[in-house]
């Protein structure tokens, strides 16, 4: 079942790379007490996602910010060694938490995810941006096609909120 507004997010614990080395997060519990922006792509260092939408928010995360949200975070099916080296060639530290889903719990989880297979890319995520506040979900964008970023964009985002 696809997560819509008004649900939770659910308890999915996913890894990553911290000072310490491998750790765990628990997606749920590290936003519960925040209001965050969470957006989706189908895989770090794909055109779309490297050209438009983790630069989109890179780039206006000040705006973002400054309308209440607490952080901005991008979730990928990639894993933790990807997802760092993604976010430190970008810009993103500072601006945008980079989260891997590498084994795309989370993602099926919330019936995001899609096939694709048939570009060798396994199971990955469907293109999305959320606002979730203390956990749940008040806004939710999914794009029709994963090149697509116009629903999901900062754009829209900074404009929705």
């Amino acid at each position: 079942m696809t997560i819509k507004v008004g649900d939770t997010i659910p308890s999915v614990t996913v890894k990553r790379l911290g000072e310490g080395g491998m750790e765990d997060l628990n997606i749920a519990d590290y936003i519960s007490k925040k209001k965050v922006v969470i957006f989706a792509v189908p895989g770090a260092f794909t055109p779309a996602c490297s050209q438009k939408h983790l630069p989109g928010y890179i780039q206006h995360a000040g705006d973002i910010k400054s309308k209440g949200i607490d952080e901005i975070i991008c979730i990928a099916v990639n894993d933790p060694f990807v997802m760092q080296h993604w976010g430190e060639s970008a810009g993103a530290k500072g601006k945008v938490t980079m989260i891997p889903d590498g084994n795309g719990e989370f993602t099926k989880a919330i019936g995001l995810d899609f096939d694709g297979s048939g570009y060798g890319l396994s199971t990955r995520s469907k293109r999305y941006s959320m606002v979730v506040e203390n956990g749940k979900v008040t806004k939710l964008n999914v794009e029709e096609k994963p090149s697509d970023v116009e629903l999901s964009g900062a754009q829209a985002c900074a404009a929705g909120l």
